[in-house]
């Protein structure tokens, strides 16, 4: 067997350990952002870039009240709808592209938020993160969401060696098995709030320790001074 295949088995079988620590780990692990349907769900991911899902999360009951369809989105004059979503931060833009993704969900998808990533893509404010979180909560389609949280874990836990999402969704689709795809998400942001932080990783009481290689490495060890 070439070397190659050798080491692409064992990080397999490795993040499947993983995985498994993680899920017993976190079993509540999953979406953080609260919402009824996939229209609320958009505009809540909408409005959580740059700004934490606990700020979204009390910025959205009265949102929600207020417009409760597309068309009362793309309705609002801009000022009122920029004053409802101010708290979450860049508020002027984050209400353009919600107007602008309820606008094509009218013209293009009556009315409904689409349920395929192709379609999502259409939607202003909407990437391939974004798209898999709708379509893990709301369409039952795995996927890999790979936000903050995600890219360092899985960079830490040598899953994958870029920066790019993109190419980091690649890697971590090739080693997890698919149906898992979403909650292996959600268990690395759980993962990553509680325990493989940033700037303090708490190594030393990591379920998965043993099975990382960044204690050991030179910027683990800086860490951990």
């Amino acid at each position: 067997m070439a070397p190659n295949k050798v080491t692409r088995e064992a990080n397999r079988e490795r993040a499947r350990r993983v995985l498994d620590r993680l899920t017993e780990a976190y079993p509540d692990a999953r979406c953080s952002l609260d919402f009824k349907n996939p229209l609320q769900l958009l505009v809540a991911t909408i409005l959580a870039a740059q700004c934490t899902d606990d700020r979204v999360n009390l910025t959205t009951p009265s949102l929600f009240k207020r417009y409760q369809a597309p068309k009362d989105y793309v309705a609002a004059p801009d000022e009122e709808l920029q004053e409802a979503v101010r708290s979450c931060g860049f508020y002027r833009q984050k209400a353009k592209a919600i107007k602008r993704a309820c606008q094509t969900i009218m013209d293009r998808f009556d009315g409904a938020v689409p349920g395929t990533m192709a379609e999502l893509l259409q939607l202003e404010g909407v990437g391939r993160k974004t798209a898999n979180v709708l379509l893990g909560e709301c369409f039952n389609t795995p996927g890999i969401i790979v936000d903050t949280h995600c890219k360092r874990v899985s960079a830490r836990l040598g899953f994958t060696k870029s920066a790019e999402p993109g190419k980091i969704e690649q890697d971590l689709m090739r080693l997890i098995p698919e149906a898992r795809w979403t909650g292996f998400s959600h268990c690395l942001v759980f993962h990553g709030r509680a325990t493989c932080q940033a700037r303090a990783p708490k190594c030393s009481r990591c379920c998965v320790r043993d099975l990382c290689p960044f204690p050991d490495s030179r910027e683990g060890k800086k860490a951990a001074r």
